[in-house]
């Protein structure tokens, strides 16, 4: 004897099986989440990263504050400046500068990346200046400030160039 199947009864038992579905509560459900975590906390939590190493760990914290905190483009262009990714670092001070064009932290950063690698040397000098005359968040920042743009002047006299 041979068993058949009936369109009929597929039909039939995909309806059934469509129809009772919804009762089974071991179906997965689709919860859709929200960050837990303030933009500030991402990059505190990048900072921590970052300190213990985990560079790529840092650059997700900095890239989800990124999106509410201009900030975080410079702690990614230090970030890639350590992985020595070069034209990383330059587009994200870029960035920074384009997002938060009076933070110094990023003119000096970009300009100390010109300087290590001795290229772009008159816009570093720029850089380096405009970051010296922004207000700077603390004392010891403005000093910093200025021992980069000591040195690309340096740089610039010694190769005969003017600065």
């Amino acid at each position: 004897m041979r068993f058949q199947i009936r369109p009929a009864s597929i039909a039939l038992s995909f309806f059934i099986l469509l129809a009772t579905l919804p009762a089974c509560s071991s179906l997965p459900r689709i919860v859709i989440l929200h960050d837990a975590l303030t933009p500030q906390e991402h990059l505190n939590l990048g900072v921590v990263y970052e300190r213990k190493g985990e560079l790529d760990a840092a650059m997700k914290q900095y890239k989800a504050a990124a999106k509410k905190l201009p900030l975080a483009y410079v702690y990614m262009g230090n970030v890639s400046f350590e992985k020595k990714d070069m034209s990383g670092a330059e587009k994200y001070y870029k960035k920074a500068i384009e997002k938060a064009p009076a933070d110094p932290d990023a003119y000096n950063n970009l300009a100390w990346l010109y300087y290590t690698e001795k290229k772009k040397m008159d816009a570093a000098l720029k850089l380096a200046m405009t970051a010296t005359h922004l207000p700077a968040p603390d004392p010891a920042k403005k000093a910093l400030y200025k021992d980069t743009l000591t040195r690309i002047r340096q740089y610039l006299a010694s190769t005969g160039k003017t600065g």
